[in-house]
Formats: structure tokens, C-alpha cells, sequence
């Protein structure tokens, strides 16, 4: 019995190989434009593992259903922390207040997200529509982003008082000066522009989307697994010897230093001013600015 077979269903991705050598996990709730609660979080690192143990599987792919990638955390569904079996970081998680939440923001976000960048094959995120604030986020620790050409990527989270979302890497994937600009205002910024930033690899129409993805991880799978992996193992440890994991590790201790401090003055964990004022800035981009 293969890996690809024995792996549990799936409530909300799925797990497929669309042909040999390439595993393509699906983010399947196209209703909720792929909210992110922490069963998706958990079905996703448990479908990386699958892909990760299967001597078949030599490309991953992270795609998803419906009209938009992700739009980011789901903060209406989200189960407690302890409804699953931590991965990365099982310490302080049923401590009560700020412990609790920032030790199963070390679990989930950043410890689930830090492990999938580390797995020895190589990851595609295929990207359309919006992926917004966690939405980027997932897509983020993947080795190579393909988007389509509406493809828009964003990180309001400034706006709720923290400094952004928990996998902290906009300097690196954005650079310093763009990064600070999209934080400090919102910024939606398309496809090409991430492309010209360096953060996506690819931009193709919608139509083209799924094929040129495939076509890339079928040219990928033809080079032998070792290479692969000791070839993604040296571009990752040229970025940890610039210290980008202290970097991140860094960035959600401020993260919860903005949650910590909307608990004092608003008594919860993000300013609710923030809400309206990424509504409002989401349909003025969508206006055309206007």
C-alpha cells in the first residue's frame, strides 16, 4: 500500500497525484475562499508528511479550488489548540492568556509553516486570485510561486496594531523597502509586481495555470531526488546563515507584543478599528483605487 493510499480523508484538502512522480495537495473550501482554521493547518502538514515519505512523489505542489487561493486565517472556525497533537512546539499551549496563544502561534503558524520550507523536495504553490494576509502566508515557505496573471497578494495586518503576519519573511521575499511600504499601507500588489520583486518565479494566464505548473514539476522530477534535495538544502542554509529564521523568530515576539497590547486597551487581541479600515481599503483597490 502506497503512502498516497493509506493517508486519511480529508475534510477540507485534498490529496492527489495528477501524475507519477508529482503530489498535488488541494486547499478545498472554495466556500470560505480557502479560510484557514486549524483542521486545515493540521490536514495540510499531515498531507506534507504523506508527499515527504513517499519515495514516489519528487515535486509537491500546493494549489487550491475555487476563484481565490486563500483569503487567510478563518477566525470564526477555529477549534482550540489542544483539539490537535502539536507538531513543532507542544509546550506552554493550554497555559492561560498570552502564553497560550503565543505558544500555539509558534506551533501553527510559524513551527507548521518553518517545517513544510525545510522538506527535502521541492514545493510549488500555484496561485490565483486573492491571497491575502495568512493566504500569502501559506504560500510563503514554498520553494517556487507560480501566479496567475489576477493573482493579488496582500498583509493588511498593520492595521490591527501587529506588524504583520506570523511568518514573518516580506524583507526577504519582498525586499526592506517594499515590504515596509506594503505593511505600512496595506498595499495589494499584483502578480507582476511580485514577479518583478523576486517573490514569484512565474506569472501565466488563468487558463494556463494548472498546466504550466505541472509542465514545471514534471521538468523538475526528472532530476534525481538527492540533487534536489541537497540543491534546496543549499539555498536554505544560505538564507539561515543570514539569520532569517532569528529574523522571523524575532517578528512574532512583536507580533505579540501588538496582541498583548490590544488585550490592555481594547480587551481583544487586535484593534477592531482595523476590520473596517482593510474593508475599506480592499474595495478601493478593487475600484481601481478610485
Amino acid at each position: 500500500m502506497t503512502d498516497q493510499q493509506s493517508a486519511p480523508k480529508y475534510l477540507q484538502i485534498r490529496y492527489e497525484m495528477p501524475e507519477p512522480n508529482v503530489a498535488r495537495i488541494v486547499l478545498a473550501r472554495a466556500d470560505t475562499r480557502n479560510a484557514q482554521d486549524h483542521q486545515m493547518l493540521y490536514e495540510l502538514n499531515n498531507a506534507f508528511d504523506v508527499a515527504a515519505r513517499d519515495p514516489a512523489v519528487k515535486v509537491i505542489i500546493l494549489a487550491a479550488d475555487g476563484p481565490h487561493f486563500s483569503s487567510g486565517h478563518d477566525v470564526k472556525g477555529t477549534p482550540p489548540t489542544t483539539d490537535f497533537a502539536p507538531v513543532v512546539q507542544a509546550a506552554g499551549l493550554t497555559e492561560p492568556g498570552v502564553a497560550g496563544h503565543y505558544a500555539g502561534e509558534e506551533e501553527y503558524y510559524v513551527g507548521l509553516h518553518w517545517k513544510w520550507r525545510n522538506i527535502g523536495k521541492p514545493t510549488i504553490a500555484q496561485v490565483q486570485g486573492k491571497a491575502m494576509a495568512g493566504g500569502m502566508m501559506i504560500a510563503m515557505p514554498m520553494d517556487i510561486i507560480i501566479a496567475s496573471e489576477d493573482a493579488q497578494f496582500s498583509d493588511p495586518v498593520v492595521a490591527f496594531g501587529v506588524n504583520g503576519h506570523e511568518y514573518f519573511l516580506h524583507a526577504w521575499d519582498l525586499g526592506p523597502r517594499k515590504a515596509k511600504e506594503m505593511l505600512f499601507t496595506g498595499q495589494i500588489l499584483s502578480a507582476q509586481e511580485c514577479k518583478d520583486l523576486g517573490m514569484v518565479n512565474h506569472v501565466v494566464p488563468r487558463d494556463q495555470l494548472e498546466g504550466f505548473t505541472l509542465d514545471l514539476a514534471r521538468r523538475i522530477a526528472t532530476r534525481p531526488a538527492i540533487g534536489l534535495k541537497l540543491a534546496k538544502q543549499a539555498v536554505n542554509f544560505s538564507m539561515d546563515v543570514q539569520g532569517q529564521h532569528q529574523a522571523m523568530t524575532a517578528a512574532l515576539a512583536m507580533h505579540h507584543v501588538g496582541h498583548a497590547h490590544a488585550r490592555v486597551q481594547f480587551k481583544i487581541p487586535v484593534d477592531p478599528a482595523g476590520l473596517e479600515i482593510i474593508k475599506t481599503e480592499s474595495k478601493r483597490a478593487m475600484n481601481g483605487g478610485s
